[in-house]
């Protein structure tokens, strides 16, 4: 290596002081993003949420009265937080073991000797090795550079490298492509330009799930509800005992608080929150099992509702390799042996580069990997500088480079053949020969070309698309999902690329692509007002393809597309994709893309696997289908609850219920089949507007239901029943309301569901049955009279709520 070192900071590198100075100092590479909500966070998201509050105090207050029998529903309620607490630890850390990968290593140089290090140990001021094939671990200052070239796509989108010279900077995250180099750390750890940017980017951005949006407004509406009514509840309890003095002093009032804990308890959605985060945390560990890493849990639900995905083009389409696509002779036709003979010969020589290799193993494929040089054969490796490499064998001199070097002069008409495959969107070298060696001037560093060379060949170079790419594109297609392809590099190039990726227009007509350069002036300001993102909305409306995209267009692009209503993702492995991924619904990194796009991406496709999108898309359906079932089963005993708690308090009748009944009823018809239904496979595609689809079902039949019962109850009491056959019909007939719910919800009934329901029927039955199940529960063996009553409102009850599913299914098709 002969370079000069202009840095103040000796070629020898820091002393083992200096560097345990820093160490001691926090000055270190080492950085850590956090990957989820700790085991803490995740306890008290759980534990402490305001039903738990209500559902704690009632259980406090049902064991100070003694009665223990009616607390059930605390071992209910311990079971459900205890359920999804664990189930999200466990997703927490197996995302965690995926997010801690195997630490990449670096070379130092400190007292003089190169020393391998993990990239956490670099320390400030440290003098780094930079080779090729490796990512620049921190930011710095080149000290030396031989030949070092830099891809700084990850940065900037455009994909040729830059050649730094001593003094000028270089960026963590950036990969060296060819020579070697030297360069002193100036921002390392937190203070790196990728970290700094992720933080950014991260700042005020959270998942908008449409699942929690919607249960979290319902759920903030019943909180308000619960309160006054059991308080009301109580009061007309106690007003049965004529007032509440004589309640007092009769003791009265201890049933009467009973029989409000137990309206308070049938009111509460206690299993809605937690199953919902069960839903979520099973999706994300799933997914960790496809090497899919989820940064925020709700992200799983958000994929299924995806109508535009926005693509970049290098590290998502592409590999991020070259290979060769054809070599043709300087006439246009097949290139001759001899030619590909040289070609093979020229890509064993000097130091491998990405050209090399693409050719090397591009010609294997053909039968000519054999072709070695021989034993003291003259060579010129290949220097960016002088953008050629060169052999010289039987007399031959063979140069390989630059088109526009290699073939000024002799070879114009070749030139301009190379110049027009090249505008077709691919990298182009060219081959030349002569019967002439090359020169080497005296105090010149550089040998010069042979003088009479001739166009030998043109060698054709087109990135490498991800093998799965194709198909996974066309399941987004079929999926009705509209895919633009971004990128920093010229439209041509890209739109190249997407055509071998299987991209096709929206309409099935021509693809279109856009020079970003052409946009309408203010979209990438970072300031666009709403009048920019509707002139840039109609600007790529028909567009599948952007080239020479600013990372502020590429930000400008996203909030311009969720202005239109589209719900956007957006993939992408470089810094400069970590805005945009920001503030898409959901961004997508690729795992060999740089920490700040990782950090602020939602989903990271740990192996970089395209094909891991549909598994995503899955998830997300199974979340959103299954979290719809069970938000209907549990809204619609609140609203029937609430139904039977207002009656009972307007009217100062005596509560119907017991807490351990309800425990039952709500176990059997809501509990635990919506622990099965959460967890079930599903497939069907999302539908927009979950919160107005389970209101519409679930006011009307939880409005039936109480109905029904409240009919049952006031029936038999009128009738003057024995309390315990009252108590044990309307118990009956609402788990019946509730079993019939359960199939509305479980639709389609295959085997395995239409067995569930009739699980539950036979539990239901069994503790009317057995006389210490009966006994327990407070129930009694109906009379014949009470049977009929029973199969007669339960009869009303399946009648009207199947009415209910058919009025609405009718209205949903209507508006449809």
């Amino acid at each position: 290596m002969s370079t000069t070192n202009t840095s103040e900071v000796p070629v020898t590198g820091l002393s083992a002081a200096q560097v345990a100075e820093r160490v001691s100092a926090g000055r270190t590479n080492e950085y850590r993003e956090r990957t989820s909500r700790s085991a803490a966070q995740i306890l008290r998201a759980n534990v402490f949420t305001i039903f738990n509050a209500i559902l704690g105090g009632a259980l406090v207050l049902v064991l100070a009265l003694g009665h223990w029998a009616d607390a059930l529903f605390g071992f209910v309620l311990l079971l459900n937080t205890a359920t999804g607490t664990l189930a999200e630890i466990r997703a927490k850390r197996a995302l965690d073991r995926l997010a801690v990968l195997e630490s990449p290593r670096t070379v130092v140089l400190r007292e003089g000797i190169e020393t391998e290090v993990a990239v956490g140990e670099v320390v400030i001021d440290d003098v780094v090795r930079l080779s090729a094939g490796q990512q620049v671990p921190a930011d710095g200052e080149v000290v030396t550079s031989d030949g070092l070239e830099i891809d700084e796509s990850i940065l900037t989108g455009e994909s040729r490298p830059v050649r730094p010279d001593s003094g000028d900077q270089v960026m963590s995250g950036t990969t060296v492509t060819a020579g070697t180099g030297l360069f002193r750390t100036t921002a390392v750890g937190g203070d790196a330009y990728a970290h700094r940017l992720a933080r950014e980017a991260r700042r005020y951005s959270l998942v908008v799930s449409e699942l929690q949006a919607g249960t979290n407004r319902v759920l903030h509406w019943i909180s308000w509800v619960i309160v006054p009514v059991a308080l009301v509840l109580v009061w007309s309890q106690l007003r049965l005992s004529g007032s509440i003095a004589e309640a007092w002093s009769s003791g009265a009032w201890r049933p009467a608080v009973v029989a409000g804990i137990a309206g308070v308890v049938s009111m509460v959605p206690q299993g809605l929150v937690l199953l919902t985060s069960v839903n979520f945390a099973t999706a994300s560990l799933a997914l960790a099992r496809r090497n899919v890493l989820v940064q925020e849990l709700p992200a799983v639900e958000v994929l299924a509702r995806v109508d535009t995905l926005c693509l970049d083009k290098t590290g998502t389409i592409t590999t991020g390799r070259i290979r060769l696509g054809e070599v043709r002779g300087p006439d246009g036709a097949q290139a001759p042996p001899e030619v590909l003979s040289a070609l093979a010969l020229l890509s064993t020589v000097g130091e491998t580069n990405a050209t090399a290799e693409a050719i090397r193993e591009g010609l294997g494929a053909q039968g000519l990997e054999e072709t070695l040089a021989p034993a003291g054969v003259e060579s010129v490796p290949f220097s960016s500088r002088r953008k050629w490499s060169a052999v010289r064998v039987d007399a031959t001199t063979w140069v390989l480079g630059a088109p526009e070097i290699v073939l000024a002069g002799p070879g114009e008409d070749v030139l301009e053949r190379a110049r027009r495959i090249a505008a077709q969107g691919v990298r182009v070298v060219a081959l030349a020969r002569s019967h002439s060696p090359w020169t080497q001037i005296p105090g010149e560093d550089e040998p010069r070309l042979p003088g009479d060379l001739e166009a030998a060949g043109i060698v054709v170079l087109t990135e490498e698309i991800r093998p799965d790419a194709a198909e996974t594109l066309a399941y987004f297609r079929q999926q009705g999902v509209d895919a633009k392809v971004i990128s920093g590099d010229s439209p041509e190039t890209v739109a190249a690329v997407a055509r071998q990726a299987g991209v096709t227009a929206p309409d099935g007509g021509e693809l279109v692509a856009l020079d970003a350069r052409t946009l309408p002036a203010g979209a990438g300001s970072g300031q666009e007002t709403a009048v920019d993102l509707e002139r840039l909305a109609d600007a790529v409306e028909g567009a599948s393809v952007l080239g020479r995209v600013t990372p502020e267009q590429k930000r400008a692009l996203v909030r311009a597309l969720k202005s239109r209503g589209h719900v956007v993702a957006m993939t992408g492995d470089g810094v400069n994709d970590a805005l945009a991924l920001k503030d898409a619904d959901l961004g997508i990194a690729m795992g060999n893309g740089a920490p700040a796009t990782k950090a602020v991406a939602r989903l990271v496709l740990l192996k970089g696997e395209f094909s891991a999108l549909p598994g995503v898309v899955a998830q997300g359906r199974r979340v959103m289908a299954n979290t719809e079932r069970i938000a209907s089963l549990f809204l619609a005993k609140t609203i029937y609850a609430s139904l039977i708690a207002v009656v009972v308090a307007a009217t100062a009748v005596a509560y119907p219920f017991m807490p351990r009944q309800l425990t039952v009823v709500s176990s059997l018809t809501i509990g635990i089949p919506a622990f099965v239904l959460a967890l079930a496979p599903s497939s069907q595609r999302y539908r927009e507007g979950f919160l107005g689809r389970v209101l519409s079902l679930c006011v009307p039949a939880g409005i039936m239901a109480g109905t029904v019962t409240l009919a049952t109850y006031l029936w038999l009491t009128l009738t003057h029943a024995p309390r315990a056959q009252v108590t044990t019909a309307t118990t009956l007939v609402l788990i019946t309301c509730g079993l019939w719910l359960l199939t509305l919800t479980a639709r389609p009934l295959t085997s395995w569901r239409l067995g569930l329901v009739a699980l539950m029927g036979a539990i239901a039955v069994l503790g009317v049955v057995a006389p210490p199940v009966r006994s327990f529960f407070l129930l009694a063996w109906p009379t014949p009279g009470v049977w009929w009553v029973i199969a007669l409102m339960a009869g009303l009850a399946v009648g009207g709520i199947e009415l209910v599913h058919l009025v609405r299914r009718r209205i949903v098709r209507g508006r449809g």
